[in-house]
């Protein structure tokens, strides 16, 4: 599974109005081309651009024991003009 979850914060909720851009974690060693794929063949529609972000876990503890947050990767998703996502629906 490549596309784990949409990220919807207030920053993404501004992407999605302005520049038709989605936000979504997606699988660490995922890469563009498999990203668009899914997201197309998934919600049908056409992707303009792809970019990625990887992100490293930052170190955590509790109580005496240290430990550390898992990786992620986080891509952003700019569909062609007209297209849509209902991510509240499909999530």
């Amino acid at each position: 599974m490549i596309l784990k979850r949409p990220l919807i914060t207030e920053k993404t909720s501004r992407l999605q109005e302005k520049n038709n851009q989605y936000t979504f974690l997606v699988d660490v060693h995922a890469n563009k081309i498999e990203i668009k794929k899914e997201i197309e063949s998934r919600f049908r529609v056409s992707v303009k651009e792809i970019n990625t972000v990887n992100y490293e876990g930052r170190k955590a503890r509790v109580g005496r024991f240290f430990g550390k947050k898992s990786d992620f990767k986080k891509a952003i998703v700019t569909l062609a003009k007209g297209d849509k996502l209902d991510i509240y629906d499909q999530a």
